[in-house]
C-alpha cells in the first residue's frame, strides 16, 4: 500500500495512535528517533521500545524512498537528488523528484531488480507493526540497508518536522537542517495560540472511512495542530492519542456543537458532501465553515500536507489559525486548505 495513502488514512482517520504504541502526551520532541553524539541515528520502535543505530562511513548520495513524506524532508534541506527511487512517483508532489526517479513499486510487491539496479546506499522505509514486514526481510538479505522510520506515528508536530535533523544527518547537512528546524520551530511557537485560550472553536473532524468514523485521541498530531491553532476536536478521548469511532448519529450530535468541520474526505462542496450520506445535509456545522486540506494535489492524487507539510507544521498551522480565528490570521491565502462551499 502506498504510504501517501497509508498516512491519509492512519492520520486523517487518527489511526496514527496504534493501540500498541505507548503515548507521549505533552512532549514537543520526536519520540522514536535521537541523533548520537558520534553522528549516529538512533531510531526506536514504537511497537517494543528496541533501537536501531545506523552508523554511516559517509553521507548518502542515492537513496530509495518508499514514503513521499520523506522527500519533504530533503527538500527542505536542498538534497531531493539523492532522491533515486519512490514507492509510488505518481503521488510525489516535488516536480523534480516525480519526473526523474524510478518507480520501485509498493510494500506487498517491490521491485527489487529495480531497486537493484538504483545501487541505493540506503532504503528508508516504515512500519504499521511490531512484525517486520517480508520485503524488508528479502531487501535486507540482497545486502541493502534498510532504515525504519516512524515519523508517521509522532504524536507532535514538532517532533515530526525534527526529523528534518535525521535526514541532514544521513546527507552530510546537520548544519543546514538544524538552522531549517530551528526556524521552523520558532515560526510555530509563536502563531501558536495560548493553552488558556477562552474562545477556543469546537471541530468536528472526518467522515467515515467503510463503516467506522475515527475519532484521533487529544494528544494525536492532527489533534495537537488543531489545539495550537486555537481549536477544540469533538470528542477526542483526553490523555491518549488512540482513535475511538463514533457513529454518524453521534456526529451528527457533536456536529450541533461544532464551530467548524474540516478533513471531509475529498470532498470540495458541499453538495458533494450532502452526497455522501443522507443524514449530512443535515448536520448544523454544515452551516459554518468547512475546509478541506486537498489544494495542493500531485497529477496522480498525492496530498501536499503529507509531503511539505510534514516538514513545516507551521504551514499548517497558519492555514488552520485563518480557519479557526480569522481575526488572528497573518498569512496571505491558503496553502493546504480550501473551503467546501
Amino acid at each position: 500500500m502506498k504510504r501517501n495513502f497509508l498516512t491519509v488514512i492512519v492520520m486523517v482517520l487518527g489511526l496514527a495512535a496504534c493501540a500498541s504504541r505507548p503515548d507521549v502526551p505533552g512532549s514537543r520532541e520526536a519520540a522514536y528517533f535521537r541523533l548520537a553524539e558520534d553522528g549516529a541515528v538512533v531510531t526506536v520502535s514504537p511497537y517494543d521500545g528496541s533501537a536501531d543505530t545506523l552508523r554511516l562511513e559517509k553521507p548518502v548520495s542515492r537513496v530509495v524512498c518508499m514514503s513521499t513524506s520523506y522527500i519533504g524532508f530533503l527538500e527542505e534541506i536542498g538534497a531531493e537528488d539523492v532522491v533515486q527511487g519512490v514507492s509510488g512517483c505518481n503521488f510525489v508532489t516535488n516536480e523534480g523528484v516525480r519526473e526523474r526517479a524510478a518507480e520501485v513499486g509498493y510494500e506487498a510487491a517491490p521491485d527489487y531488480e529495480k531497486i537493484l539496479s538504483l545501487r541505493p546506499d540506503l532504503i528508508i522505509t516504515y512500519t504499521v507493526s511490531s512484525v517486520l514486514p517480508t520485503y524488508i526481510v528479502k531487501l535486507r538479505s540482497l545486502g541493502l540497508r534498510v532504515l525504519i522510520l516512524y515519523e508517521h506515528l509522532e504524536p507532535d508536530p514538532l517532533g515530526k518536522a525534527s526529523y528534518v535533523r535525521l535526514f541532514g544527518a544521513l546527507t552530510g547537512r546537520q548544519e543546514k537542517a538544524d538552522s531549517a528546524f530551528a526556524a521552523v520551530k520558532g515560526r510555530y511557537e509563536a502563531l501558536a495560540l495560548p493553552a488558556d485560550l477562552s474562545d477556543r472553536k469546537k471541530v468536528l473532524l472526518n467522515i467515515p472511512y467503510g463503516d467506522q468514523w475515527y475519532i484521533p485521541g487529544a494528544e494525536n498530531y492532527l489533534s495537537q495542530l488543531i489545539r495550537d491553532a486555537g481549536g477544540e476536536v469533538l470528542g477526542a478521548a483526553p490523555g491518549t492519542g488512540q482513535s475511538t469511532t463514533i457513529s454518524v448519529e453521534k456526529a451528527y450530535a457533536l456536529s450541533q456543537e461544532a464551530d467548524a468541520w474540516l478533513h471531509p474526505g475529498l470532498c470540495r462542496t458541499k453538495e458533494e458532501l450532502a452526497n455522501v450520506h443522507p443524514l449530512f445535509g443535515d448536520f448544523p456545522v454544515l452551516q459554518k465553515p468547512v475546509y478541506n486540506n486537498i489544494l495542493r494535489y500531485a497529477p496522480g492524487g498525492g496530498n501536499d500536507f503529507w509531503e511539505s507539510g510534514a516538514a513545516h507544521p507551521e504551514w499548517i498551522l497558519e492555514d488552520l489559525i485563518a480557519i479557526l480565528h480569522p481575526e488572528r490570521s497573518v498569512g496571505e491565502g491558503f496553502r493546504y486548505y480550501l473551503e467546501v462551499e
